[in-house]
């Protein structure tokens, strides 16, 4: 279905998909995944089409996920400064291409790609190119993320991306949250991680949790893999439905986030896969140096059952 170029708002140009039962709407803005439906219950919550993109929904977040502290990184001996985007905690947030309007590559009906360029600036001297592809499948999407270093150095890179999940005709407090994850982050007031402990009763969701007993922004590591090589989150509502997110190979990490501030929702959850946890560019976990005209392709994707 092709988009109409004169039809913006604040998130850009709008693309809307369908496979049969299957929609989806994609924002040009960051290359977000706005709104996912199937048989007509919501996945990813939609939000008003007036309003500017709520609490990263659905953005792609390159070249790094989450926070930097004071939005300083080394790199190798020379020390970098990022622009801070993040005032109330003093941080670099969210990468360099949230608010960027990508170029819409290729789309069919049930598929787009779009891409667009990170270039040398302010604290990241790099040239990498992204692109992302969204495509429906009968039960949910495929998404495939590729970035290829334009730079005569080593790019660093890391990639993660910030969906919010629900199952829109149920009770979003009686939802099932169940994450495989060994081990979570501990922050400061900065939400920044300062240690890393095997999960407890708060952030143990191995076996499940009810939505509604949980407040979390957390980032969890240490995840088991199914024989396909994926990690798996789901979200089960009592009628036993469930939302399924799968992250691929060199997705190790993935923040949970739960809100009760999205628009006409009275409780979300973000669960974001992440190539690398937040502070990554300090840390070194999970960056990748990704060497001159090299690509890194990464897959994660959504199913409803």
């Amino acid at each position: 279905m092709p988009h109409d170029p004169a039809v913006t708002s604040p998130t850009g140009i709008q693309i809307h998909l369908r496979r049969g039962a299957v929609t989806a709407q994609i924002a040009q803005v960051g290359a977000s995944l706005r709104q996912l439906s199937i048989d007509g219950v919501d996945i990813v919550p939609p939000y008003p089409a007036d309003e500017p993109t709520p609490g990263a929904s659905g953005v792609v977040l390159a070249p790094w996920p989450n926070r930097i502290r004071d939005g300083i990184w080394q790199d190798g001996e020379t020390t970098r400064q990022l622009a801070i985007t993040e005032p109330k905690f003093h941080n670099a947030s969210h990468g360099l291409l949230r608010f960027t309007a990508y170029d819409i590559v290729e789309q069919s009906e049930d598929a787009v790609t779009l891409a667009a360029t990170i270039v040398p600036q302010t604290g990241y001297p790099y040239l990498v190119q992204t692109s992302v592809r969204y495509a429906l499948t009968d039960a949910g999407i495929d998404v495939t993320h590729t970035l290829t270093n334009g730079s005569a150095d080593p790019a660093p890179v890391a990639l993660g991306i910030h969906p919010y999940l629900t199952i829109g005709d149920a009770h979003p407090q009686d939802l099932v949250l169940k994450l495989p994850a060994e081990t979570y982050f501990e922050t400061d007031a900065r939400m920044l991680p300062v240690g890393e402990s095997p999960v407890s009763s708060g952030t143990d969701l191995r076996e499940g949790r009810r939505l509604g007993d949980l407040q979390l922004d957390t980032g969890f590591a240490n995840l088991r893999r199914d024989t396909d090589g994926f990690v798996r989150t789901t979200l089960t509502a009592p009628d036993g439905r469930t939302v399924t997110l799968q992250q691929g190979a060199g997705f190790g990490y993935v923040q949970v986030y739960t809100s009760t501030g999205y628009p006409g929702q009275s409780l979300v959850v973000a669960v974001e896969p992440m190539t690398a946890p937040a502070d990554g560019f300090n840390s070194g976990r999970g960056v990748r140096r990704v060497a001159r005209d090299e690509s890194w392709t990464l897959e994660w994707g959504i199913r409803f059952s």
